[in-house]
């Protein structure tokens, strides 16, 4: 599993742009590509203009491979470069330190989990 956790900074002038766009990529993820495994956009509760994506993929070749060359992201990269404030994209890639305890873990079995 790889996961992605991106911390965005949107121009308050396109909110309404951004919003429509990063759904339209989250939930294309979700649904055209089956290495996505997961795809949140939370907005920051004290700044309606900073934004942090959580995705999990199946592996790094789901993002990288998949997830970058397909269509939908061509879209959003455009809608990206109009709507976040230049320096205001960060990416952070990261595995899960316990993949037996993410529901979205194709892997994930119950038998594998330790009780307490």
């Amino acid at each position: 599993m790889f996961t992605v956790l991106v911390d965005l900074r949107v121009r308050p002038e396109r909110l309404e742009e951004f919003l429509e766009g990063i759904g339209i990529n989250s939930r294309a993820s979700l649904r055209d590509e089956p290495g996505c495994l997961r795809f949140d956009v939370h907005q920051h509760s004290d700044d309606p203009n900073r934004f942090v994506l959580y995705e999990i993929y199946a592996d790094q070749s789901a993002f990288y491979e998949a997830h970058r060359t397909a269509p939908h992201y061509a879209a959003w990269r455009e809608v990206s470069t109009r709507c976040v404030v230049p320096g205001g994209h960060v990416n952070t890639f990261a595995t899960p330190a316990f993949p037996a305890d993410i529901p979205e873990n194709p892997d994930q079995n119950p038998s594998n989990r330790e009780t307490a």
